[in-house]
C-alpha cells in the first residue's frame, strides 16, 4: 500500500509543493494540511516545511507552533507517527516542544542559500532508516535563523541517546556541535535545516535527498501495518 505524507501549510510556507513533488516522485502519495484544521486525517506521517511561517514576525515558527493542526501533530508523534521538520519546520518543532534546543541566527548574521556536505550520523531515526552512516550528502541549505543551539546538558544527551542524526561536514551557521539536524527519544521526529526535498532531481544539482525521504516512506508505510 503506499504511504500518504501530510505536508502542513501555514501562511507563509514556500517549500510545501518542493516536498509534495519529492514524496510523489518516490513512489508515495502526499497531500497539503491546512494549518488552521485541528486534524491530520489519515495520514501515515507529517512533513512540516519550510518557508516563513506566519512571516517569523515573532520567532520562527513561535506563531505557527499555536496553529490548530499543530495539537493533532503532537498527537500524532505521541501515537509513534514519524513527523519530520524541514528548515522552518524545524523551528516549529522547537517551538511546539517536539523536539529540544531551539534555532538561532546565524554566526555572522548572514542568510545562507547554498549546498552543503552532510555527515549522516545515525540510521536509527524515520529520516535516516536506509542512510548509511559516515555517508556525506550534498544538500541545499536556505535559511537566516539556522544556528542550532541547546544547554550543555540537551546536548550531552543528544550525544549519548545517538539523537544527533545529522553533521554538517564544514559548519555553515555556527551549529553547535556542526549539528544539523536531530531527532526526539521516540526517533520517529526529526528536525533538519538542509532541504531534503531539493535534493531529489540529478538537474537540480543532487540526488542526495532521496535516501532521506526514502526512509520516511518506508517508515510511513510500516506505521500502516
Amino acid at each position: 500500500m503506499t504511504a500518504r505524507v501530510g505536508v502542513i501549510l501555514f501562511p507563509g510556507s514556500n517549500c510545501e509543493q518542493d516536498a509534495v513533488e519529492a514524496i510523489r516522485a518516490l513512489g508515495g502519495d502526499a497531500e497539503v494540511l491546512w494549518h488552521g484544521d485541528a486534524t491530520v486525517g489519515d495520514v501515515d506521517a507529517v512533513v512540516v516545511p519550510g518557508g516563513f511561517a506566519h512571516g517569523d514576525y515573532l520567532r520562527p515558527g513561535a506563531i505557527a507552533r499555536f496553529s490548530p493542526v499543530m495539537g493533532a501533530v503532537a498527537d500524532f508523534a505521541g501515537s509513534g507517527g514519524p513527523v519530520v521538520g524541514i528548515c522552518n519546520g524545524f523551528q516549529v518543532l522547537t517551538e511546539a516542544g517536539l523536539l529540544p534546543g531551539a534555532l538561532q541566527k546565524n554566526r555572522g548574521l548572514k542568510f545562507l542559500c547554498t549546498t552543503v556536505d552532510l555527515r549522516v550520523e545515525t540510521s536509527r531515526s524515520v529520516l535516516t532508516s536506509g542512510a548509511e552512516v559516515g555517508a556525506v550528502l550534498r544538500v541545499p541549505i536556505n535559511h537566516f535563523e539556522g544556528n542550532y543551539t541547546c544547554s550543555s546538558e540537551t546536548l550531552a544527551q543528544l550525544r549519548g541517546d545517538d539523537r544527533i542524526v545529522l553533521r554538517y561536514v564544514e559548519n555553515p551557521n555556527g551549529s553547535i556541535d556542526d549539528i544539523a539536524g536531530i531527532c526526539n527519544e521516540g526517533r520517529n521526529v526529526v528536525g533538519l535545516m538542509p532541504h531534503p526535498e531539493r535534493a531529489c532531481d540529478v538537474l537540480l544539482g543532487s540526488e542526495d535527498g532521496k535516501p532521506l525521504l526514502r526512509s520516511l516512506l518506508t517508515a510511513a508505510a510500516n506505521a500502516k501495518v
